[in-house]
C-alpha cells in the first residue's frame, strides 16, 4: 500500500510523522515489558474508559474532568498488540508524510492530536457506560486519511491483492480506496449499536465510531488548518 502520485512530492522531511511513529513504538515496547497487573493498571490509567469519562463529566469536578480528558491524548499512543500497532503505523507512514508537508510540522501535530481526541469523543458518545478501555492511534490516523482523500483524491494507491497462492498488485485512486474504508467503518459502527461485546469497544474489539468520526473530523478540519493553502518553500 503505497501512494503513487508524483505531482506533489513531499518537500519537507516529515519529522513529526516519523516522531509519532517512533513514540508509538517506544511506548508499545514499554507496554510489552510490563507484567499483566502492571499493564492492566497502565491501560486503565492512560486509555479512555468511557464510563470513567462520563462519571467525571457528571461530577463537575474540574480536576477529574481534566485528568480524564487527558486520556483522549494519551490513549492515542497505546496499542493492544503487534498487529494493532503495525497496521496503524503502516497507514500513518504511508499517508501522514504528505499531510505534514501540506500543513507544516506544528499544524500537523495539532491536527493529528485534535482528530484523535475528537475521534475518542465520537466513540465515547456511542458507548458512554462502557468499562472497556479504548486505545490506539486509529482515530487520529483516520483524521489523516480524511485530509488525504480531500487533498489527493486522485492519487493512486498501490495495493496488494492475494489471488489464492499468488499475490498481485493494482492501483486504486485514493477516493475509492479510502472512501470504501470510511463506508466500511461507518456501517460497522451502525451494526455495533446492536451488539453487546466484552471485547474491545462494543463491537468485537474495534472502535468503529472512532475511525468514522476521526475521518469526518479530518475532512472538516483539514481545510481550516491550511490543507489547500499554497506553499512557498
Amino acid at each position: 500500500m503505497v501512494p503513487l502520485h508524483d505531482n506533489n512530492p513531499t518537500r519537507i522531511t516529515p519529522y513529526v510523522n516519523y516522531g509519532l511513529i517512533g513514540i508509538n513504538i517506544v511506548i508499545f515496547w514499554y507496554e510489552a515489558s510490563l507484567s499483566a497487573p502492571q499493564l492492566q493498571s497502565f491501560v486503565q490509567t492512560y486509555a479512555v474508559v468511557p464510563n470513567q469519562l462520563t462519571t467525571s463529566f457528571q461530577s463537575g469536578d474540574l480536576t477529574q474532568i481534566l485528568l480524564q480528558a487527558m486520556t483522549l491524548i494519551t490513549s492515542q499512543f497505546l496499542h493492544g498488540g503487534f498487529l494493532h500497532l503495525g497496521g496503524n503505523m503502516l497507514f500513518l507512514w504511508v499517508f501522514g508524510n504528505n499531510i505534514e508537508d501540506q500543513l507544516g510540522h506544528i499544524k500537523f501535530l495539532i491536527f493529528y492530536l485534535l482528530c484523535g481526541a475528537l475521534a475518542g469523543l465520537a466513540q465515547w458518545f456511542f458507548s458512554m457506560q462502557s468499562t472497556v478501555p479504548a486505545l490506539g492511534a486509529s482515530g487520529a490516523i483516520a483524521g489523516v486519511l480524511g485530509a488525504y482523500i480531500l487533498r489527493f483524491p486522485h492519487a493512486k494507491i498501490l495495493t496488494l491483492l492475494p489471488l489464492g497462492f499468488f499475490i498481485t498488485t493494482f492501483r486504486i485512486p485514493a477516493i475509492f480506496f479510502l472512501g470504501f474504508w470510511f463506508v466500511q467503518q461507518a456501517l460497522y459502527g451502525i451494526a455495533s449499536l446492536q451488539i453487546r461485546s466484552n471485547v474491545g469497544m462494543e463491537g468485537g474489539g474495534i472502535a468503529y465510531w472512532a475511525h468514522a468520526g476521526g475521518f469526518v473530523f479530518g475532512v472538516l478540519l483539514g481545510p481550516l488548518f491550511g490543507l489547500f493553502a499554497s506553499k512557498e518553500r
